[in-house]
């Protein structure tokens, strides 16, 4: 169910009551599952709780967090001209969708020059977080005139995007920040595939990839001096301990983040710091559990992977994509490229 709507008119948001109980669910059954499985593994979506999605903001501002002011500086760079592509020839209105939007303050350079090009736009940021769409909402209305915002909170892996295109338009979904390296390659696939299914021949995908580059430089992006990475990963087990009654006790957890060079991955993990035992309570979601933790056990929390330039083309190619073009930052850290779908 939308959470956030909007109408091109007033780009007015109307907040609409999240099902609690639902949401609560789907915490203790991820945590169900993950947790007595083996290795032991919480999914990403569960860091992006209010807490979680502000540490995220901060992470991204980091000195050693080269992803957002690399793509953002593409952005900058080249955002008319991948607007001007995108719109086609003869020139076409475009509709700009976006899942996993999250505060969209690299999507208001977007924004800016399809205003230019078009004179207005739709926006649609989808999203798991209700905090981060509201963060978008505040980053697009009234300081980029000319656009309309419609959001909407939904797990956008599973659920499909908003339906109501507009006529006479063409979409052109974006999924920037390298957020398709948080996904194995089989639910990358499955993730893209889902996309394209939803889309028109001829309409437009952004897709922005982080590259494979020096071991150092990735792996201090994951583990940053301050600290920041390390509370943002931790946060995932306090959303355990407030949503689900548990007993985590985080100083008994430590960060870590490696290399995976025959995955192409950064994996970050919580390791176990002694043989613990941690107690959930019983929930609507099942009885309660009892989980034990040996010394230098870990929780596997998330991968981001790592993409050749040719590894970028064969996934777009294997989803129902052409790709068309590509911008890069001159050390070619990071490439935003623009697909077709066939």
């Amino acid at each position: 169910m939308p959470l956030y709507s909007a109408t091109p008119e007033t780009s007015a948001l109307v907040l609409e009551p999240l099902p609690v109980a639902t949401a609560s669910e789907a915490v203790a059954d991820e945590t169900r599952v993950g947790l007595t499985s083996t290795p032991k593994t919480l999914s990403p979506w569960l860091f992006y709780d209010e807490a979680g999605s502000q540490l995220f903001e901060q992470i991204t501002a980091l000195p050693e967090y080269y992803l957002t002011r690399t793509e953002r500086a593409i952005f900058t760079a080249h955002a008319d001209e991948i607007v001007r592509v995108a719109a086609g020839e003869p020139r076409q209105t475009l509709t700009l969708i976006e899942p996993g939007a999250g505060s969209a303050a690299k999507t208001r350079i977007m924004l800016e020059a399809a205003v230019r090009l078009q004179g207005s736009v739709v926006y649609q940021p989808v999203d798991v977080s209700a905090t981060a769409l509201e963060s978008a909402r505040k980053n697009i209305l009234g300081r980029v005139p000319g656009v309309s915002v419609r959001c909407q909170v939904a797990d956008y892996t599973r659920e499909p995007l908003p339906e109501n295109r507009l006529p006479n338009t063409r979409t052109l979904a974006l999924y920037i920040g390298s957020s398709i390296g948080n996904f194995t390659p089989n639910e990358a696939l499955a993730l893209l595939q889902n996309l394209r299914a939803q889309l028109l021949p001829g309409d437009q995908f952004l897709l922005g990839a982080d590259l494979v580059k020096d071991v150092t430089a990735m792996l201090a992006a994951y583990n940053d001096a301050a600290g920041v990475t390390a509370a943002f990963n931790r946060n995932v087990l306090e959303r355990l301990n407030r949503e689900l009654d548990a007993d985590f006790d985080l100083s008994a957890f430590r960060h870590k983040a490696i290399w995976n060079a025959r995955e192409s991955r950064i994996e970050m993990h919580l390791e176990s710091l002694c043989a613990q035992r941690v107690h959930v309570p019983a929930n609507s979601a099942g009885d309660a559990m009892i989980l034990t933790f040996a010394r230098g056990e870990t929780i596997h929390t998330e991968n981001s992977y790592k993409f050749t330039p040719e590894a970028v083309e064969s996934l777009l190619s294997d989803t129902g994509f052409r790709a068309t073009h590509t911008w890069n930052d001159d050390a070619k850290l990071f490439a935003v490229t623009l697909a077709s779908a066939v």
